[in-house]
């Protein structure tokens, strides 16, 4: 990654290749935040700059600072009013994505100053990381990544050092999450993530477990394995341990990891198949989420687990029809109790709540006070709020705070309702439920009603439906390139860290 460091010196007489400055956007065009760069911000109106948010000016540094160029970044417009929790966050994801956008633009140079960590040390910091985020596994980029990255700040003292560690953890963590996204699925398959799971676990001190096919068969969890059965490489659930002493609370990560999801035999239209190597995001979410937390040392004892199969037609495939078990707990001897609930499969294309099931039973067995769920589970989601902005449910409390929470990180966040009526469409008479409901609207909430079956009672949950912000289709924007974005890893830690108080 791109290496971040603090300093107290003028920016305006630093050795660099470029300076990056802000730029407000006023109602006669482009306004310096910084007054000593007045002179600067009026040479980049004459560019073109208008300090709109995302904009990008560049312009030479001679006559105006040592360095060889000046980057000028928009903002937008100044905060007016009284300063309140959600204009801060605005004016921080403003900084976040300037800081972005900027990396992007000095791609290729070894040495930037920026001054956008004068407004926001942890924004600037998160922005520049992940702005300069390259995935390089299948084809190197035309220009490097920006190799250092200077960050002014009004005093190098040890909160500023502090605050610049925590930034970095999570952009890491990120940018993990993002590269198991973007690796192509004949590479990222479920054992093979098991193995990453467990590097970047043990890396950290962590406790790991993996369920292979056969231990998961021992144990009963008929949703997994019946996800996982038309593929040759078979699932696995993988359980990731963090336990600090003396935590504040227990909580449980839960994601789902279809390394890569074709529908079954109830099988995807061709089109924009390939997008779904992301149907694994949430399980890089929560994996990433438990390592970060070791790093930070946030006094909360955390358990990921990862549900991992890979949903392929084949003859071994699960079929429209078919009848799974979910776990349900085991024996002493660690044999399947066959006590869980029946699914009767209506449709092969909604396996992710069949795993997250299985998962969800398991990760209540720990006794967790809170348990955050994490997948790219419906369409609906997309319809309901677009591809930026995930769809929160469970618990009134935690479901709203967890979305104010990923509002608040810039990851985007909407508490969304589980009406008790949607439940009646998943009865079976052939089974305790089934995987869809005959009426297709409401298809995220219906989801979450499924998950909700599955919840032990006296849990506090959040199911957090990242179908769209998982993923970016299109051209990057902010800090937010082409391909897995890391969503909610930002939002899982700001929870972590708001149930550590």
């Amino acid at each position: 990654m791109t290496r971040l460091t603090l300093s107290t010196a003028s920016p305006t007489t630093a050795k660099a290749d470029a300076v990056v400055i802000a730029a407000l956007q006023g109602p006669d065009g482009p306004v310096a935040d910084d007054a000593s760069f007045a002179a600067a911000i009026e040479a980049a109106a004459l560019a073109g700059a208008t300090g709109k948010p995302g904009s990008v000016t560049t312009i030479p540094g001679a006559g105006l600072v040592t360095a060889d160029r000046i980057v000028v970044v928009g903002i937008g417009k100044a905060p007016e009013g009284t300063s309140t929790e959600a204009s801060d966050a605005e004016l921080r994801e403003r900084v976040r994505k300037a800081a972005g956008a900027a990396s992007r633009a000095v791609a290729g140079h070894s040495k930037v100053v920026s001054t956008l960590s004068a407004i926001d040390l942890t924004a600037a910091a998160e922005g520049h990381l992940l702005g300069a985020y390259v995935f390089d596994t299948y084809k190197k980029p035309g220009k490097e990544p920006v190799e250092s990255v200077v960050l002014t700040v009004g005093s190098a003292a040890k909160a500023a050092k502090d605050t610049l560690a925590r930034a970095v953890v999570a952009a890491e963590g990120v940018a993990f999450a993002r590269s198991l996204i973007n690796s192509a699925p004949n590479d990222l398959y479920p054992a093979e993530f098991a193995r990453r799971a467990t590097a970047a676990a043990e890396a950290a001190g962590l406790s790991v477990e993996v369920l292979d096919e056969k231990a998961l068969a021992k144990a009963g969890y008929g949703g997994i394995l019946g996800v996982g059965a038309g593929s040759t490489r078979p699932p696995r659930l993988v359980r990731v341990s963090y336990s600090p002493a003396k935590p504040a609370a227990k909580v449980a990560l839960v994601g789902k990891g279809i390394t890569f999801d074709s529908g079954g035999i109830s099988i995807k239209p061709g089109a924009k198949m390939d997008q779904m190597t992301s149907d694994m995001s949430g399980a890089a979410a929560v994996v990433a989420t438990v390592v970060a937390a070791a790093k930070l040392g946030l006094p909360v004892a955390v358990t990921a687990y990862a549900a991992l199969a890979e949903n392929l037609p084949s003859g071994s495939a699960y079929r429209p029809g078919d009848v799974l078990r979910h776990y349900g707990g085991v024996d002493a001897k660690g044999k399947s109790t066959g006590t869980g609930k029946t699914v009767h499969v209506l449709n092969t294309d909604a396996e992710g709540r069949l795993v997250l099931a299985d998962a969800i039973v398991r990760a209540c067995e720990d006794d967790p006070d809170y348990l955050l769920e994490v997948s790219t589970l419906t369409g609906a989601q997309v319809v309901a709020l677009g591809k930026r902005t995930m769809g929160v449910m469970g618990t009134p409390e935690l479901r709203d705070r967890v979305a104010e929470l990923g509002r608040h990180t810039g990851e985007g966040g909407w508490a969304m309702p589980l009406p008790e009526h949607l439940r009646d469409g998943l009865d079976s008479p052939l089974a305790d439920l089934q995987n869809i409901a005959g009426d297709p609207g409401g298809g995220m909430l219906v989801a979450g009603q499924y998950l909700a079956t599955f919840v032990a009672d006296g849990v506090q949950w959040a199911h957090l439906d990242i179908a769209g912000p998982s993923f970016n289709d299109a051209k990057p924007y902010g800090y937010t390139g082409s391909g897995g974005t890391g969503v909610p890893v930002r939002t899982l830690l700001a929870v972590l860290a708001d149930v550590a108080k």
